[in-house]
């Protein structure tokens, strides 16, 4: 009998977006197929400890009863970080902890074979966990480097995508040493160029974190010193009156597109309470517009994803203008959330794909990537 494919699950951060990845572990590790799969739990401390969990080679039972308390923040109830019930204080790991896992490194009972780094936004999403994949060697899942920092940094990310000749809303950024020589300059320039309403975002941050929607110069500079609380580098877009349109990617260099799905927020925006917390916001899947939209969404949707050298799975994000039902592109997302209630296993689950043939087409893809990167030649000889 083949041996079982051994899954190092990285999950938890440091980043604002530390809960949504405790969700995203929570229903994957209930998903994967145990038959096919060991699975590796790496836990990361909102402080950026690491701690590692005893290897899972069969279901998990009775997960609600799966907590961890993190001394650090007692108060804190962690019903959502499962596997850790029998984890000590002491039993912790270090960042090495999944580089000794290298079959490279010997120990067998230990090798990894690839791991799912199920961690968003900063520290995860950013290319920080995947250099030091790579670093060591390891097969992971999901975008690469260049990939997972150009796709969090809404700066770079604009500029990739206006060179592909992407369509987009205009924009305007700086960083807080820029704003603090010449407030002044910016606020003319963003009400000369775009104009009021308009969101104002940290460049670096997910799951809408840190995002304001400003309706005069007051609102605007209170929404910029909010931004800078989470990024040193802001980006103020342009209103627009549109629907907003998602569609999921897979593959590698031949990607793959989903149905495209609506998002229908309960607030005025999509933001975090509208997205985690209230409840109230729907999912159109597939969304009610003409084959004919759908098929140019999809096709930009797949340019976005080729711009940005991503691989494995993302998330891109577009506006629908409610007028003219004019395309604009938003944002691509390299590590979307994963629960079997979000968008992109959603917009799959529509195409004809479940969700624990996702897990199983990433691990492939994943593994895939790795072996053409063996094949590489990173030294040259001299004679």
């Amino acid at each position: 009998m083949k041996d079982k494919i051994r899954v190092g699950l990285v999950y938890g951060g440091k980043s604002g977006e530390h809960e949504v990845s405790l969700q995203t572990a929570m229903a994957v590790i209930q998903a994967f197929d145990m038959n096919k799969y060991e699975i590796q739990p790496f836990y990361i401390t909102k402080q950026g400890e690491w701690r590692s969990g005893p290897m899972l080679n069969g279901p998990v039972q009775n997960v609600a009863a799966l907590t961890f308390q993190d001394e650090a923040d007692p108060a804190q109830s962690f019903a959502l970080q499962p596997f850790f019930a029998s984890l000590q204080p002491e039993d912790k790991a270090s960042v090495s902890s999944v580089a000794a896992a290298n079959p490279s490194a010997g120990g067998a009972s230990q090798q990894l074979d690839v791991v799912l780094p199920l961690l968003h936004g900063t520290f995860g999403e950013d290319g920080t966990i995947q250099g030091l994949l790579e670093m060591a060697n390891i097969a992971y899942v999901g975008a690469g480097v260049l990939a997972s920092s150009v796709g969090m940094d809404k700066v770079m990310m604009k500029k990739v995508f206006a060179q592909e000749g992407l369509p987009q809303c205009v924009f305007r950024h700086f960083t807080k040493t820029q704003w603090e020589k010449d407030q002044a300059f910016f606020l003319m320039e963003i009400e000369i160029s775009i104009g009021y309403p308009c969101f104002v975002k940290p460049a670096n941050l997910g799951s809408s974190v840190g995002i304001s929607k400003a309706k005069n110069r007051d609102e605007l500079v209170a929404a910029i010193q909010t931004a800078f609380q989470f990024d040193r580098k802001v980006i103020v877009e342009e209103n627009i009156d549109a629907r907003e349109v998602e569609v999921a990617v897979l593959g590698n260099d031949d990607p793959k597109a989903s149905v495209v799905g609506e998002i229908v927020s309960s607030n005025e925006f999509y933001d975090y309470k509208a997205k985690y917390i209230d409840g109230k916001s729907s999912m159109v899947i597939p969304a009610q517009i003409p084959q004919e939209l759908s098929d140019q969404i999809r096709e930009l949707a797949v340019r976005a994803f080729q711009a940005v050298d991503g691989s494995g799975l993302s998330r891109v994000d577009f506006f629908l203008r409610r007028e003219d039902n004019l395309i604009y592109i938003n944002e691509i997302n390299t590590m979307p959330g994963f629960t079997p209630y979000s968008m992109y296993p959603l917009l799959w689950k529509e195409t004809g794909k479940s969700y624990q043939q996702l897990l199983d087409d990433l691990i492939t893809l994943a593994l895939q990537r790795y072996e053409e990167k063996q094949r590489l030649q990173y030294s040259f000889d001299v004679e």
